[in-house]
């Protein structure tokens, strides 16, 4: 039986459900699972599946030669992993996914995508298509990350980021999903850092918050 999440991944839209499953088996689709903490990719690994996550979440992952992390990307149930390097053909993995709860993941050989269909799909090219789109737009999002973390402060990195968050939910009030150390790691400041600034932000009435959820409270330029 296929996981209901397949049918929203973007990787098949416009694929109706009644094709889902042969494809999948056409495209040599393999599932697994992973506890929280385990690597579904590692760095240094063959750049060549393409993952999609099935269940639980999971996180892009950069670690520098001090050992530094900075998350890239949080991936939630139905989004891809690894495809932007899979498609470049990288020869390995310059980051890991590792799972940031229990989860199950699919993992397709991104060559198999690519490559022509020797069974003749007649939606292997809607496939390739939706691929292409996803890649562009991952692209874009880690654009937006360059520009947060590119920002002067800390205090600056965390407003960037949570003002483009509001403003892509459409609400002054949303649930971002990292923990504290996990937004330290993505706007890559120090946690303790962040906590001050998170403070001044909440005592000045520019936001309030508790644990991952947050509530901008006044334009920043007051501030």
């Amino acid at each position: 039986m296929l996981p209901e999440i397949l049918l929203s991944c973007p990787l098949f839209d416009g694929i109706g459900p009644e094709n889902l499953s042969a494809m999948l088996s056409c495209l040599g689709a393999r599932t697994r699972a992973a506890q929280k903490g385990e690597i579904l990719l590692a760095e240094g690994c063959r750049a060549q599946d393409v993952g999609i996550l099935l269940s639980g979440r999971a996180q892009l992952i950069r670690t520098d030669y001090y050992g530094n992390r900075s998350i890239m990307l949080s991936i939630d149930p139905g989004q891809l992993f690894g495809e932007s390097f899979a498609c470049a053909r990288t020869e390995y993995l310059p980051v890991s996914v590792a799972a940031v709860e229990p989860c199950e993941f699919m993992l397709i050989d991104c060559r198999r995508i690519l490559s022509a269909c020797t069974n003749a799909c007649s939606f292997h090219s809607r496939v390739i298509f939706n691929l292409l789109q996803i890649v562009a737009e991952k692209n874009i999002a880690l654009n937006q990350k360059a520009i947060i973390t590119g920002q002067r402060t800390t205090r600056e990195k965390l407003m960037s980021y949570l003002l483009l968050y509001a403003k892509q939910k459409g609400s002054a009030r949303f649930t971002i999903p990292f923990d504290r150390q996990g937004l330290a790691d993505y706007l890559e400041v120090d946690r303790s850092g962040l906590s001050a600034e998170m403070s001044k932000l909440k005592k000045e009435g520019v936001l309030d918050y508790y644990k991952n959820e947050f509530h901008l409270l006044k334009d920043t330029s007051e501030s």
